[in-house]
C-alpha cells in the first residue's frame, strides 16, 4: 500500500470557547483544486472521501509519526478530540488542544496565533485515480477514491519542496503516482492493441 502525502495552504484558525476549550480548525484536504506536482498536475474529486476509512485517523505536528498524537479521532464520535466535516469544499476539522498538560499543543496553539503555522496535510492511501492527457509531457491525475486517512498534520510550509520532511512525503508520493501512470499507459496500450486487432479481423472478413 502507497502512502501518499499532500499539502495545502489553508487558513489554519486559533480559538477558545467554553464547550472545546482551547483549539485549532482547519482544512487538510480541499476538492478540485489544481495542485502541481511538478511532471504531472492533480486534483481531489469532491466524491473521493464518500468511501474513506476514517475509522482511526491522529493529529500529528509535521507528519512526525513517533510523536504522541495532540488529537485523534476514533469513528468520529463525540468523545474524540478532533471532529472530521466532510463538506462541498473539501475536509475541515476542528481539534482540541490539551494546552494545559501538553506543551507540544501549547507550542502549536502558540505558533498557529502568531500566523507562524500557516498550513494542514494528511497522509492517505488510494484506491483509484484516472489519468489524462498522458501522451503529454504534464499529465493530469484525478484522485477518484482515498481509501484511508492515516493522520493529519499542521504543518510550517505548506509547499512540499520547503522542507526535508515534505520533500521525502513527495518522493514518496511522485513514486505512487509514476507507477500509477505507468500502469495507466499499459492499459491504454492494451486497448489500443485490441481495437487494432478487432479492426484486421473486422477487414479481413
Amino acid at each position: 500500500m502507497n502512502k501518499e502525502t499532500r499539502a495545502f495552504a489553508f487558513e489554519v484558525r486559533a480559538e477558545q470557547n467554553e464547550e472545546h476549550g482551547t483549539y485549532i480548525t482547519g482544512t487538510p484536504i480541499v476538492f478540485n483544486r489544481a495542485t502541481d506536482m511538478g511532471w504531472y498536475e492533480e486534483t481531489i474529486n469532491k466524491d473521493a472521501l464518500k468511501n474513506t476509512d476514517l475509522k482511526d485517523v491522529a493529529f500529528l505536528v509535521g507528519h512526525n509519526t513517533g510523536m504522541i498524537p495532540l488529537a485523534r479521532s476514533r469513528n468520529n464520535n463525540d468523545n474524540s478530540t478532533m471532529q472530521m466535516t466532510v463538506n462541498d469544499d473539501g475536509m475541515d476539522i476542528r481539534v482540541d488542544l490539551d494546552t494545559e498538560n501538553n506543551a507540544d499543543a501549547r507550542s502549536l496553539y502558540s505558533a498557529v496565533e502568531r500566523g507562524d503555522i500557516t498550513g494542514m496535510s494528511f497522509m492517505f492511501s488510494v484506491d483509484k485515480d484516472t489519468w489524462s492527457e498522458l501522451e503529454s509531457e504534464h499529465p493530469t491525475r484525478r484522485l477518484d477514491a482515498i481509501s484511508r486517512v492515516f493522520e493529519v498534520s499542521a504543518v510550517t510550509f505548506p509547499a512540499y519542496e520547503a522542507t526535508s520532511i515534505t520533500a521525502r512525503g513527495l518522493s514518496e508520493a511522485l513514486e505512487g503516482a509514476r507507477a500509477s501512470l505507468e500502469s495507466a499507459k499499459a492499459e491504454q496500450q492494451e486497448i489500443e492493441r485490441r481495437k487494432q486487432k478487432i479492426k484486421i479481423l473486422t477487414e479481413v472478413s
